[in-house]
């Protein structure tokens, strides 16, 4: 045996085509001819040339005409649709180009590509030849081996034998025998009557194959998945079919080819036809990278708005024969975009309302299940309707869409029902291609990108203290209203994830990061913390006592009672009778009794000093102390805030009702907040941190030696900075000197110059320039650095973080000062804050993935910012915290050891 120093990529064209089809806007070139297809496919080859250079690639596609299947069985895929006109023009360009590039294409008359593929892959593993096949058939599965991997160009996945297990349920060598009992409706595949993917499962986990099935009839009753007891009967009598199915779910591996896995080589491409191919097409980037002139009339926008359907088409279903056909048409798809229409937006008490679903831009139906109007008509079952489309919402191989579907997904599993594969999110989408200046609520995304002004929830339910639920509004304005959400679900996500095929580092940052983290960020919204209500209680007395102390404090500090809470009469007690000076202005011109003109005015005065305190002590008061016990859910007893992906500029999550990223640490107060956050008995809280996560990550991407040396060595690094910046040996920095290097390591990263810095250690502003100067002379690496990211951000309008996340700077060459000096300080921070949220994100999901498949008894139910919050069996803490802990440094590799810390306690606080 010989083994390939580069493996052997097989590319599934035909499955490819019709998923670019599908995935890509629906772009057309000057002359009309459509090109989103063409631009898809070709887009995964170049992709796939870059991450695997020097490997023979070979594109495998279907031939015209019948196969040995159909002879056999004249059934097989004759209920498949012609294929749309659109595709079949873009097919003969998308040979031209694979021609062009070099690439061997391979058609065979009378087998399918997996044939094809199947042989060559066989042919390749005999020889110890690795192989790649690149497709997005569930089938293909049966062909992977510890020589032979699938890869999803499009979702970035890949399936090797543990792959196949995790995502099916079984081996490689028993999908198959899986195909063959459920059957596959996209191919005609007939499979037994009444065996899903759960109940195939079932039968082959507790069975084995189907041979082993047959033979072992008598026991099927004894298995524990639903419906076995009466199953045996109906594997008896669909013998034949299921023996069928077998034989038309086997890929044949032993095709006559004219060409072998050893014969396939990739060929000098001819950029001449490329570029005529190219300018056909008016692909603008491509022509430049040959080098040519893109035309006029190729420079199409970077993201053109999408050309609507010329007929839209919204059904709704009201019959059970209705249902059945579009059921039939759900089972034949891949791609399925999905909505819920609900009674709240309170994942945890939300009840489904109806549901909404669209395969094709255009045509969208509404199944209406829960409206309560009086002369409401009569509607389907919910939970008929419910557990029919549960196996497709659970088959691992349909791609479902839709906008934030982490609802979906938390309001689907008080029905039992896991959405299995979480493909596209389009909110998600746009927030990857840019998450600053602007919103990624449908109504927003569908108006920037396909020029469509979308019904909105108030047109049809009101505004207001009236505004109905949805329930309480009649079908035939609930109708079109939810069948236009899945249908333009559908046409965003081919618009958006279109330009994200064009970017492979976002396209890497979606699927292996945001897309991921849907499934996590629901299980934890679920799972909720719990909360003690008599500690709020008893410190909702304390409070109410502390803040009138404090404003008897005020009131005898200005001489005269006054509202606190009223900024006017705030603002006329210091400035006009205490004759406080002025130093901050609101925007209109009015003193400011803002919160930073109070701090300043505090350092000199009274009454600021008590304002703030008293505002601090409000706060808690109303935001947390009195609001967490009613937020308490009657029926879990816990408290489930929501997560938000999609908020922030630089990636970090957000969570609201309540806001867990803003409970004060700093203060007494706040900490006594934490300590009402408990475990439930037999259990403790573990929270889990990173150890100064952003100077880490500023250390990796300046490259600066001392800080590195620094952080490898395991130094404490404010001690170190101290040691450098004040010429002072380790063991002489006092704390006063640590806590002063503290503030330049923090204060640098977030761009502060000489005079913030000034303030914040309170020294003179000569102090701190010359501190800065020094701070710049030991770590050069970090003004290097600092420079080289400030150009970058002015040439390219963004920067990015260590995931390629990227960070839109509007306003870093604006010609007013102080927006573009405020835009150079988030040029130097955001890298660092972006990549410290990526870390954390990616850290979640690996833990994620820990807890699930090891069973360990802990739950995560809580993160804020760079801390995980788990709830861990009492005699296991200290295990799990060492596991989580690993797991947890294990998510970046950075240029230095990232340092993540644990603490355990019966409440948050004392684990923090």
């Amino acid at each position: 045996m010989t083994q390939a120093t580069t493996p052997l990529v097989l590319v599934d064209g035909s499955s490819y085509l019709y998923r670019a089809f599908h995935a890509m806007p629906p772009l057309n070139n000057s002359k009309g001819q459509p090109t989103g297809a063409v631009k898809g496919v070709i887009n995964m080859m170049r992709r796939l040339l870059k991450d695997y250079p020097g490997s023979p690639v070979a594109v495998v596609f279907d031939a015209k005409g019948k196969t040995f299947r159909d002879e056999r069985y004249s059934e097989y895929k004759a209920q498949r649709p012609p294929m749309p006109d659109d595709l079949r023009s873009q097919i003969q360009p998308i040979h031209d180009i694979i021609d062009a590039m070099g690439l061997p294409r391979i058609v065979v008359e009378g087998v399918e590509a997996d044939d094809v593929i199947g042989t060559l892959a066989r042919e390749a593993t005999e020889k110890g030849i690795h192989t790649i096949i690149s497709t997005g058939d569930k089938d293909m599965a049966q062909l992977v081996n510890e020589f032979v991997t699938l890869e999803n160009t499009m979702t970035e996945t890949k399936l090797d034998p543990a792959g196949v297990v995790e995502k099916f349920g079984v081996g490689p060598e028993l999908i198959i025998d899986l195909l063959a009992l459920m059957g596959d409706k996209a191919d005609n595949i007939p499979g037994v009557p009444g065996v899903g993917a759960k109940t195939a499962l079932g039968l082959i986990q507790g069975l084995g194959s189907i041979a082993q099935i047959y033979e072992r009839l008598d026991e099927v009753a004894t298995l524990s998945f639903r419906g076995a007891k009466t199953m045996a009967p109906k594997l008896e009598a669909n013998r034949e079919a299921a023996e069928m199915s077998y034989w038309l779910a086997t890929i044949k591996v032993d095709c006559e080819l004219a060409v072998g896995a050893e014969d396939l080589a990739v060929k000098d491409p001819d950029n001449e036809r490329l570029a005529e191919l190219y300018e056909a097409m008016e692909f603008k980037t491509w022509i430049r990278e040959l080098g040519g002139t893109v035309t006029a009339a190729a420079a199409e926008p970077a993201a053109p708005v999408a050309p609507a359907p010329t007929n839209v088409e919204y059904e709704t279903i009201l019959t059970q024969s209705a249902l059945d056909e579009w059921l039939s048409l759900l089972h034949e798809s891949v791609l399925i975009a999905f909505d819920t229409e609900t009674t709240s937006l309170n994942y945890m008490d939300a009840k489904i309302v109806g549901v909404s679903f669209s395969v094709e831009a255009g045509k969208a139906a509404y199944v209406p299940l829960a409206h309560d109007y009086l002369d409401a008509p009569q509607q389907l079952d919910r939970d008929t309707v419910l557990q029919a489309l549960k196996p497709i919402l659970e088959d691992p191989t349909k791609q479902i869409v839709g906008q934030n579907l982490k609802y979906d997904q938390s309001v689907l599993a008080h029905y039992d029902i896991q959405i299995a594969n979480i493909c596209f999110d389009t909110m998600l989408e746009s927030y990857v291609l840019n998450s600053v200046g602007s919103k990624h609520d449908m109504d927003t995304l569908a108006d920037r990108h396909l020029g469509v002004k979308t019904i909105s929830f108030e047109e049809i339910a009101g505004k207001g203290a009236k505004q109905l639920s949805f329930n309480q509004i009649d079908i035939a304005t609930a109708a079109p209203y939810a069948a236009e959400d899945a249908d333009i679900t559908l046409r965003l996500h081919q618009q958006l994830f279109g330009q994200l095929l064009t970017q492979p580092a976002l396209l890497s940052l979606y699927n292996r990061v945001e897309r991921p983290l849907i499934d996590v960020l629901s299980r934890i919204e679920r799972t909720g913390v719990m909360i003690d209500p008599a500690q709020l209680a008893k410190q909702s007395v304390e409070l109410a006592a502390t803040i009138t102390q404090l404003e008897n404090q005020a009131h005898e500090i200005a001489g005269e009672s006054f509202n606190l809470g009223s900024t006017k009469q705030l603002g006329e007690i210091l400035y006009n009778k205490l004759g406080i000076p002025v130093k901050k202005k609101t925007p209109k011109g009015a003193p400011s009794t803002a919160e930073p003109a109070l701090i300043e005015l505090a350092e000199e005065y009274e009454l600021p000093q008590v304002i703030l305190q008293y505002r601090s002590a409000t706060k808690l008061k109303s935001t947390y102390v009195d609001k967490l016990p009613q937020l308490i859910n009657p029926t879990t007893q816990r408290v489930h805030t929501s997560y938000h992906q999609a908020v922030t500029a630089t990636g970090r999550l957000s969570s609201s009702d309540p806001n867990l990223q803003n409970i004060p640490i700093r203060t007494a107060e706040g900490r006594r907040i934490r300590q009402a956050f408990v475990a439930p008995p037999g259990y403790v809280m573990l929270a889990a941190d990173y150890s100064q996560v952003e100077l880490r990550i500023m250390a990796h991407l300046s490259g600066d030696k001392g800080l590195i040396a620094a952080f490898s060595a395991g130094e404490d690094i404010h001690r170190a900075t101290a040691a450098e910046v004040f010429g002072l040996l380790p063991m002489e920095v006092d704390a006063e000197s640590r806590r002063k290097a503290k503030a330049i390591n923090f204060g640098l990263i977030y761009g502060m110059g000489a005079f913030g810095l000034a303030k914040q250690i309170n020294v003179g502003r000569k102090d701190a320039q010359a501190y800065i100067e020094r701070y710049f002379e030991r770590y050069p690496g970090v003004a290097n650095y600092m420079e080289r990211i400030r150009a970058q951000a002015a040439d390219q309008g963004y920067v990015e973080t260590l995931y390629g996340r990227r960070l839109y700077l509007p306003d870093i060459n604006s010609t007013n000062g102080m927006r573009r000096q405020a835009a150079e300080r988030t040029a130097i921070n955001a890298p660092m804050q972006g990549t410290a949220a990526d870390i954390i994100k990616r850290a979640m999901i690996a833990v994620d993935k820990w807890l699930v498949e090891d069973q360990v008894d802990a739950r995560v139910v809580m993160q804020v910012h760079d801390e995980l919050v788990l709830e861990v069996k009492e005699d296991q803490a200290q295990q799990v915290a060492i596991s989580l802990c690993k797991i947890m440094s294990k998510a970046a590799d950075l240029d230095v050891p990232l340092v993540a810390d644990y603490g355990i306690g019966t409440n948050w606080d004392e684990a923090h």
